[in-house]
């Protein structure tokens, strides 16, 4: 179905905010395109415009009545199970090829129900939402979906001046990015997704280089637990070749309830794919807090070092060390395709070589030797005596991936 038969999609509460979705309408249909309205307000709806899914369709969704919704009057329950519904229904359109954008808006509810439907809706698609919660932390439901969010600068609550305005903006942009063609900035050479963070950043720009040499295409995903979460969810997306995980940290602040985790679910894409990996356990010396005073109690005497006012990293100890190497190596092992873990001997991160404030060879004998002893046999351990941003060992690091690619005949 090409773009011109796909439809987009308006999701939120037709119940209290039908005026100011009928506008938006409006202003998209006058932009040429066609749509589809989901309603998931769950006290009534709007006779302004056609609905083609009402909200009894996404509670069933979700598995819900709206019968039972309306009789509990429960607000939190019915914002839950309505977003889960939504996210449902969209991604059965999505995957049926009947919308091209999504677009929501809404307060405090409305916006977690429409950045819950667009959960469903892969990366490329466009999604926007206008809400009054735009300037507030949204990352949890974001999550690592690729959402623009508009202020409303005023509450969604009847169309006026300054609403209808942004309204207009809001429908101008999602028809505009609804029909961006893509084809000619589409990667045609093989993609390697990597990870970085301060502490490897000369690793990573080496390994950038010289696989860009080779005729690949390297995206660098930040390690700062949506980083993380970002590039799992893209490896699961079908979008890359090849993994190049030099920067497993956000392993450590999942273990010790840091501010970087990328949940349960770091280190595991590669493996599920069936796509190759080369795994390095670049800065699991570390786990990191914001301004110091919230490095919790329970780690008071531990070692710190603040890599910036409002970055503190926190030394891991020997216990950790051996429970992140039995993790790491685990994830790895699952894989059935080419896969390697490469050991840098002389230090896991800038601040960790001899000399440095994170030095710490028991630690580091105990999170390799967790390691060697957790890893299936089909997975390769490859030890460096180099330190991971020697320029020798991002050249160990890109041999070894080319050669199980190779091996695979992956590409």
């Amino acid at each position: 179905m090409s773009s011109s038969d796909k439809s987009i999609l308006i999701v939120g509460c037709f119940d209290t905010k039908g005026e100011v979705f009928s506008y938006l309408r409006e202003r998209i249909v006058a932009g040429g395109e066609t749509v589809i309205t989901v309603n998931t307000g769950v006290f009534g709806t709007t006779h302004a415009f056609p609905v083609d899914f009402e909200a009894d369709q996404v509670a069933i969704a979700a598995g819900h009545s709206l019968a039972d919704l309306r009789h509990d009057r429960d607000r939190g329950k019915a914002i839950d199970i309505m977003g889960r519904g939504a996210a449902s229904l969209v991604s059965r359109l999505y995957s049926d090829g009947r919308i091209k954008a999504v677009i929501g808006m809404g307060g405090g509810g409305g916006t977690y129900i429409a950045l819950s439907a667009m959960q469903g809706v892969p990366f490329g698609t466009p999604k926007v939402c206008l809400t009054t919660l735009a300037t507030k932390d949204l990352s949890r439901q974001i999550g690592d979906k690729d959402i623009m969010l508009i202020p409303s600068v005023v509450d969604v609550a009847g169309k006026n001046h300054i609403l209808g305005q942004l309204v207009a903006q809001a429908a101008a942009a999602i028809c505009a990015m609804a029909n961006v063609q893509t084809a000619d900035i589409e990667s045609k050479a093989p993609c390697i997704a990597i990870s970085m963070f301060g502490n490897t950043t000369a690793c990573v720009d080496k390994c950038t280089e010289l696989l860009s040499n080779a005729g690949y295409e390297v995206l660098a995903f930040h390690a700062t637990g949506v980083g993380g979460k970002t590039m799992e969810s893209l490896i699961r997306e079908g979008c890359f070749d090849a993994v190049l995980d030099i920067t497993t940290t956000e392993l450590a602040d999942d273990l010790c309830g840091g501010i970087c985790s990328a949940g349960s679910e770091r280190l595991t894409a590669a493996a599920d794919m069936g796509i190759p990996q080369v795994v390095v356990p670049g800065c699991l010396d570390m786990v990191n807090f914001a301004h110091p005073d919230t490095v919790p109690p329970a780690f008071a005497g531990r070692r710190l070092y603040s890599w910036a006012p409002d970055v503190t990293l926190m030394r891991t100890d020997e216990r950790e060390n051996v429970i992140l190497g039995e993790r790491l190596a685990r994830n790895v092992s699952r894989s059935q395709a080419g896969a390697a873990i490469v050991l840098p001997l002389k230090g896991i991160s800038q601040i960790a070589t001899e000399g440095g404030i994170f030095h710490n060879p028991a630690a580091d004998t105990a999170l390799f030797d967790a390691i060697r002893d957790n890893t299936a046999s089909h997975v390769a351990i490859v030890e460096a005596d180099m330190h991971i941003n020697d320029p020798a060992f991002a050249g160990l690091l890109v041999k070894t991936l080319l050669g199980i690619l190779q091996k695979s005949n992956h590409l």
